[in-house]
């Protein structure tokens, strides 16, 4: 009867012993899961962070170029200006400088939008592939 016991007891716990390594093959493959989402997750904010850091730059190379620019421009503008000895040439001086400063800006405005546009698009475009791995049934 005692070896019959032992036997007894014997059944019960294979089945919790393959229970426990069931669980514990579960709980680990959860565990490499959820490492290799947030290895994906940190990928994906240095490859934006890196993105984000060029665009930024980019824009205030333009910002700078177009104030270095304009400086010139204005300075160029005073020195003509000052030569000039008749109100006639002064009023066309100032109307061709208004203008060309315009288009000037106008032209750079347009630029620097883009580069932003640019910035918030490729800012996205890491995080924009982890979405979509963590939310397949919307694609």
């Amino acid at each position: 009867m005692g070896v019959g016991s032992v036997e007894g007891r014997s059944s019960p716990s294979n089945s919790a012993d393959s229970s426990n390594r069931n669980a514990e093959e579960y709980q680990m493959n959860n565990l490499e899961q959820m490492q290799q989402t947030a290895k994906q997750q940190s990928e994906a904010a240095m490859a934006s962070a890196q993105t984000v850091a060029a665009s930024v730059q980019a824009i205030t190379t333009a910002y700078s170029d177009y104030t270095k620019k304009a400086l010139a421009d204005g300075t160029e503008f005073v020195t003509k200006l000052a030569s000039l000895k008749t109100p006639t040439d002064v009023m066309a001086l100032q109307s061709e400088y208004a203008k060309t400063a315009y288009e000037s800006f106008v032209a750079e405005a347009k630029k620097i939008s883009e580069l932003y546009a640019d910035l918030a698009k490729q800012a996205y475009k890491p995080i924009e592939g982890l979405v979509a791995k963590m939310n397949p049934s919307h694609h």
